[in-house]
């Protein structure tokens, strides 16, 4: 690699890793909580809760529906969804004239149809991942954390281009513990980034594509809904109370997408559907089909099976970069070793940082080394 090549890296290198350092930090600084969220939520929300009627028969979806819009009148239906281990139906739903992102989210019990404790997360953890997400600015907010995603991952390749002409002469993994304090955290730097760099690539890629979930759902609805949105542009929406029975609609989709277990229910009106159907969404059982779905779409007039709406790639892409962000496959091993990377990361970011800042400081004039 010639002298100029290796000076273009080198700027590459620097000041991509400055522009997206302090951001990165932050996201590397609440990330580390956040890959024990579950974890955090069982030990600071642990409320033992019991059905009212544990062995008896549930409500259907309908009458469920029917007791949470009577406790939130004028409300229409937004979403439905199901907790996996207790009998409690999450109905979510807004007032017509609500500001975009304002919802009233109810927890029934199926067994009475009496309210449930509500599952969130902690404040503490919301708060972290909230900041984490989009920094409380919205889609904007979103998009900046994917630029400096971006900027990071150029700033990744750019040190492993810069590692081999600058440690050629060193053995792999040298640290140069009898020189100075500049040199050795130099060594810890180039160490920690080339070991952490595959690891880096894969958070910082899956991180990218988190910040595009709206333009990607966007997109899919646009594309892959376009000819069942088309075929009904000229219908009026049908009132919440002319429409097809929702557990009819529930039933008919799990016949047409057998073997697969129900996530949740999105209404006419959002952004997971069209205008004119509910969309039921399934997904698998195993640690990676659970987040791969898979939506039927159901006439809400008819309540017939319209379509079965597999997802394109780049649902699929965002699916599975959501829980491989955090390491949400392979349980707490996976999860201890993605926080010791992570704290690996955050090492590396100071590290780079402090260099910099020696740099600049042996750079001014009449500063000795």
């Amino acid at each position: 690699m010639s002298p100029a090549t290796i000076r273009a890296w080198s700027w590459t290198h620097r000041w991509s890793s400055l522009v997206s350092t302090l951001f990165l930090l932050m996201l590397c600084i609440t990330g580390l909580p956040l890959v024990f969220s579950h974890e955090l939520n069982e030990v600071l929300l642990d409320e033992p809760w019991t059905a009212a009627a544990p062995d008896g028969p549930n409500l259907n979806l309908d009458r469920v529906l029917a007791t949470a819009l009577a406790r939130q009148p004028g409300d229409v239906p937004a979403f439905m969804s199901f907790d996996e281990d207790r009998p409690v139906v999450n109905v979510t739903s807004r007032a017509p004239d609500a500001p975009a992102g304002q919802y009233n989210f109810q927890p029934i019990d199926q067994t009475s149809g009496e309210p449930a404790p509500l599952v969130a997360g902690h404040p503490v953890v919301e708060f972290l991942l909230q900041l984490h997400t989009d920094m409380f600015l919205g889609l904007p907010g979103m998009l900046f954390l994917g630029l400096m995603g971006l900027m990071f991952l150029v700033a990744v390749v750019s040190g492993v281009v810069l590692y081999a002409p600058f440690m050629r002469r060193l053995p792999f993994g040298t640290l140069r513990v009898e020189k100075t304090a500049r040199t050795r955290w130099l060594d810890w730097h180039n160490l920690l980034g080339i070991v952490t760099a595959a690891w880096v690539v894969v958070v910082g890629l899956t991180g990218v594509v988190n910040t595009l979930a709206v333009p990607i759902l966007a997109l899919w609805k646009a594309d892959a809904l376009a000819g069942l949105t088309a075929s009904a542009t000229d219908a009026a929406p049908v009132p919440v109370s002319e429409r097809a029975s929702l557990d009819a609609a529930v039933a008919r989709a799990r016949a047409a997408l057998p073997g697969l277990k129900l996530q949740f229910v999105a209404f006419p009106g959002t952004e997971y559907t069209t205008d004119h159907h509910y969309a039921v969404f399934f997904h698998g059982d195993t640690p990676l089909t659970t987040h791969l779905t898979t939506p039927a779409l159901i006439d809400v007039r008819t309540g017939n099976l319209a379509a079965i709406a597999p997802m394109p790639w780049y649902v699929k892409a965002l699916g599975l970069s959501q829980p491989l962000h955090f390491g949400d496959y392979g349980g707490l091993p996976l999860k201890i070793v993605w926080a010791l990377l992570d704290l690996a990361t955050i090492v590396i970011l100071l590290s780079g940082l402090y260099l910099w800042l020696g740099k600049r400081r042996l750079a001014r004039p009449g500063t000795r080394p």
